[in-house]
């Protein structure tokens, strides 16, 4: 079984330590690092891990500078982000840089674990505390403009499809499952959507989607490919 490799980034030894007891507990999971800002990049860069815990707000290095760092490693890790404040100004801006999710500190130790095998799949994850108001209540979440829209338009109706699951953190395999598609099917699907969309990640896949209201689609019955 491939063990996934975690390195977790903080300001605080004690939530470090907390979150490397938690983890390390878990079937299939291991903590290699536990690092402060000044040394996370050089880290992963040594580590190579597979799911990157990084704290947004530290006083050496600011959370976001070390997310733009990492992303442009090669074959970089999947990042999520950590906080104490499910509607944290900077949330939005982490997932518009490329974080896959972010997960508040007191997060229960079994959704944890959980969380971090759904971002080590390709999933994205939001705290269970987090809801839509997190994309509405800031600067830059307002509606998608023309030319956005326009491209959200183009999507074919699998695509939507695949596209409103996304949004709900489902990795390739658990949106097959839903759809009945093989995973390498629902994979060619994402990529379409990318290319589409002209983003780079499933959660700015999925912000696109809540500006333009597509998710207000969910509970529409849809046919097609």
């Amino acid at each position: 079984m491939h063990v996934i490799r975690v390195v977790v980034v903080d300001d605080e030894a004690l939530v470090r330590s907390g979150f490397q007891l938690i983890l390390n507990a878990a079937d299939g999971i291991e903590v290699v690092a536990t690092v402060g800002g000044a040394e996370a990049v050089a880290r992963v860069r040594e580590e190579r891990p597979d799911v990157v815990l990084l704290d947004i707000r530290m006083p050496d290095v600011d959370g976001l500078t070390v997310l733009r760092e990492v992303r442009t490693l090669p074959d970089a890790p999947v990042v999520a982000m950590l906080t104490t404040f499910d509607t944290d100004e900077y949330v939005l801006a982490a997932l518009r840089h490329g974080a896959a999710g972010f997960l508040l500190k007191d997060t229960e130790p079994e959704q944890l674990a959980q969380m971090v095998r759904t971002l080590a799949a390709g999933g994205i994850v939001m705290s269970p505390k987090a809801s839509r108001t997190l994309l509405l209540s800031h600067p830059g979440a307002e509606a998608a403009d023309a030319e956005e829209t326009a491209r959200v338009e183009r999507l074919t109706a699998r695509e939507r499809d695949v596209l409103m699951l996304v949004t709900e953190g489902l990795s390739n395999t658990d949106i097959g499952t839903r759809l009945h598609l093989s995973a390498g099917t629902v994979k060619d699907h994402v990529s379409a959507i990318f290319a589409k969309l002209r983003v780079t990640s499933r959660i700015q896949a999925a912000l696109l989607a809540q500006r333009a209201r597509l998710l207000d689609e969910r509970n529409r019955p849809r046919t097609g490919r």
